[in-house]
C-alpha cells in the first residue's frame, strides 16, 4: 500500500499551520490560546466519543499494549544510556542531555490521532487512543526524571489530570459498562470531533521552528535516530514477535514513527533548562516524521 497519499494531507496541514503563523495576522499568541481549546477540549471528545462508541475487546488488545510498552520502555534505555556510551558519551553534555532525552521517546498525540484515524478509521483511532492513555502517564516521568533536580511540585497530579488520559479512561468505563450517548448529543460531538484533527495538526505547524541545534550535533542527531530510525523498527520486530494481527502492527508501526511532542520545549522552559535547543529538535523532528513515517509503515511493514 502507498502510503504517502495517505500522509500528504495531514503534513499539508502541518505547512499551512507553520506559513499562517509565519505570514498573517495569526501569530503564535493566537495559536497558544487554540493549543487549549484542541488539547483541552477538542481532542478529549474525539477520544471519549470514538472510544464509547466503539465494539472493544480487550483480551485482544493484550498483546498490542505489550508490545507498545516494550518499545516506549526500550527507547527511553536507549536515551537514557547515550552520556555513558564509550565513543558518543564523551561529546554529550549531561545537562544539555537532560532536557532532550525526551526527545527521543515522546510522540505527538495530534498527528497520532489524525494518521490513525486516516489509516484505519474508528478502529485504529481507538488502538491508538488506548495505547496514548497507556504511554503518556510513562513517558510524562521518564520526560521529567532527568531534570528532576530542579523539581516539579505537583507533576503526578498534573499527569493523572491530562486530558487525554482523563478522555480515553472515561470512554473504557462508559464502554465497558454499555452507557450511551444519546442520540440528540451523538451529531454535535461528532462535529466538535471531526474539528479536532485538522485544528490539531495546523497547531503543530504553527508551533515549529529552529532553535540553537549546534550546541548539541551529537545529541541531537543521537535522540533522533532513536525517534526515527531505532525505535519503528523496533516496532517491526516487536510486531512479529508478539503475532499482532495487520490493524494493530499498522498502528504500532504509526506510533514508532511520530515525530516527538510539541510539548517538550514547554517542559524543558519550564524547568529551567535550554529551550531554544529543544525547540528546535521539535522542529527538525517534525519534518522528519513525515519520512520515518513512510519508512515504517510503507517499507518495514
Amino acid at each position: 500500500m502507498d502510503y504517502l497519499p495517505l500522509l500528504a494531507p495531514d503534513f499539508s496541514l502541518i505547512l499551512c499551520g507553520y506559513l499562517l503563523c509565519r505570514f498573517t495576522a495569526l501569530n503564535k499568541t493566537i495559536w497558544s490560546q487554540v493549543e487549549i481549546l484542541v488539547y483541552y477540549f477538542l481532542f478529549p471528545v474525539l477520544l471519549f466519543t470514538t472510544i464509547a462508541r466503539t465494539n472493544l475487546n480487550i483480551q485482544t488488545l493484550t498483546s498490542f499494549l505489550e508490545a507498545g510498552l516494550l518499545m516506549g520502555i526500550c527507547g527511553i534505555a536507549m536515551a537514557y544510556a547515550l552520556p555513558y556510551l564509550p565513543i558518543v558519551g564523551r561529546y554529550i553534555d549531561k545537562r544539555m542531555h537532560a532536557c532532550c532525552t525526551q526527545i527521543a521517546f515522546r510522540f505527538n498525540s495530534y498527528i497520532a490521532l489524525a494518521i490513525s484515524d486516516r489509516l484505519g478509521g474508528p478502529p485504529a483511532l481507538v488502538l491508538m487512543a488506548v495505547l496514548i492513555g497507556v504511554c503518556i502517564p510513562i513517558y510524562n516521568i521518564a520526560s521529567v526524571w532527568p531534570m528532576a533536580k530542579h523539581g516539579e511540585k505537583g507533576f503526578l497530579a498534573e499527569v493523572i489530570r491530562n486530558p487525554l488520559i482523563l478522555a480515553t479512561v472515561s470512554g473504557l468505563f462508559a464502554n465497558l459498562v454499555g452507557l450511551q450517548i444519546p442520540e440528540w448529543a451523538a451529531p454535535t460531538l461528532q462535529r466538535v470531533g471531526s474539528s479536532s484533527v485538522s485544528i490539531g495538526l495546523m497547531v503543530v505547524g504553527a508551533g515549529m521552528e529552529l532553535g540553537s541545534l549546534q550546541k548539541a550535533k551529537v545529541l541531537g542527531t543521537s535522540v533522533l535516530l532513536i525517534r526515527h530510525l531505532i525505535t519503528p523498527i523496533l516496532a517491526w520486530f516487536l510486531a512479529g514477535v508478539l503475532g499482532l494481527d495487520a490493524l494493530q502492527t499498522t498502528v504500532l508501526m504509526a506510533f514508532s514513527a511520530l515525530p516527538t511532542a510539541s510539548s517538550c520545549y514547554v517542559l524543558a522552559n519550564r524547568m529551567g533548562y535550554d529551550g531554544s535547543l529543544v525547540a528546535g529538535l521539535v522542529t527538525l523532528s517534525t519534518v522528519l516524521g513525515g519520512f520515518s513515517l513512510w519508512f515504517a509503515l510503507g517499507v518495514l511493514q
